[in-house]
Order: structure tokens, then sequence, then C-alpha cells
């Protein structure tokens, strides 16, 4: 059944159209940001972070827990592997100002432990680097979603040191999306730039 109809028939029973909570399939396609997942038949467009993207082949059975976003013009699919990326996509929504791209923007800067380090930490240039995003909207998100992160307050503040180093390889030459898979797979213990950029440009030499 193709994914509008089955919105339509869904909300004609009463059903609300974010219950499509999981999606399990084959990976059909890799697009610009988003897979096509064949389950059952039906291929279902997925917006998904970077990271992902380049991690998932195609042919491969792949399932991604969803959050839905429903306009009056489109019903869009939000996928990540894990609930808690799903839950904090969802956080970011409820920031005045954040869409669902600029959600997953956010997302695809550093891991959700680091992003999260930058709101406790209250740095608003970790989100400033996403395209749309300037010092108010980031500021904003601090504010808004610092007191529902409590549980985050004696995270280690490395979210500066992180943004440093991000534009020290940069300035070295890599892409962004280079940078950050380099450094998502420095470990989380390491805290110094200097560290964190030597580890990174190793994993990059591989």
């Amino acid at each position: 059944m193709p994914l509008a109809l089955f919105f339509v028939n869904a909300q004609a029973f009463g059903y609300n159209a974010t219950m499509i909570g999981s999606i399990t399939g084959q990976v059909q396609h890799k697009g610009a940001g988003y897979l096509i997942v064949d389950a059952h038949g039906v291929g279902y467009k997925v917006f998904v972070i970077p990271a992902l993207l380049l991690k998932v082949k195609v042919g491969q059975e792949l399932s991604l827990v969803i959050s839905t976003y429903v306009r009056e013009d489109q019903i869009s699919l939000y996928g990540f592997e894990i609930l808690p990326e799903l839950e904090f996509f969802e956080l970011l929504l409820t920031v005045s100002g954040i869409g669902p791209k600029s959600a997953l923007g956010i997302m695809s800067l550093a891991s959700l432990e680091m992003i999260k380090s930058a709101i406790v930490s209250e740095d608003p240039s970790v989100f400033t680097k996403v395209s749309g995003i300037g010092t108010k909207t980031a500021e904003r998100v601090i504010v808004e979603l610092k007191g529902k992160l409590r549980e985050e307050k004696d995270a280690a503040p490395v979210a500066r040191e992180h943004s440093e180093a991000l534009d020290a390889l940069l300035a070295l030459g890599y892409t962004q999306q280079q940078a950050r898979e380099a450094l998502k797979a420095v470990p989380a213990e390491v805290t110094k730039l200097q560290e964190k950029v030597k580890l990174a440009l190793k994993s990059l030499g591989k």
C-alpha cells in the first residue's frame, strides 16, 4: 500500500499518523541525505544523518526507529538506529525555530553525548555550524533544552574542544563530513584539543 494512502486510511479510522514507530527492511537506494527502505514491497523514503548514510550498503537489511513529520503538504520520515537518538531529535523539534532539517543537521555534528555536552556547557558555537542556524537560534536551543537535560549536568564540558578540533581539521583541508566521522572515532575520554586532532588525523590516514 502506498505510504500516502496508508496515512489516509489510518486517519480515516481515527489513528494518528505518528503510529509508524519503526521500519525494518532492505535498503534499496541511497540518495542525498536519505535512504529508500523496502518493507514488505513498499519503498519508504527515510531521511537519515550522514554517518548512517555512509555506513549502510544497498541490499543490506536495516531496522530504524522512525519519527514522522506531518504537514499539510507533506509527510516525511526521519530514521535513527537507536531510540535515544529519536527521542533527542524530537526534543530538538520542540525548540522554536528548529525544524526537522535543522534538527537532523544538529545531530549530524557529533555524537549524541557531545551534543548534549554542548547544551549543558552552554556552548552555542557548536550549533551555529549547522546551515541556517544563527547565534540567536543556537542560544535558544540551549535555553530551552538545558533544563530538560538536568541528568546531563555532570557531563564533561568537552563540546568546545570538539568544536575547535573540527575547525582545525577543516583548516587542514578535510570536509566537514570527514572531520566529523574522524572525531567520532576518538575515544570520549580524550578531551585535550591536540590529542583529539592527533587521533582524528590518525583515523583519517587509515
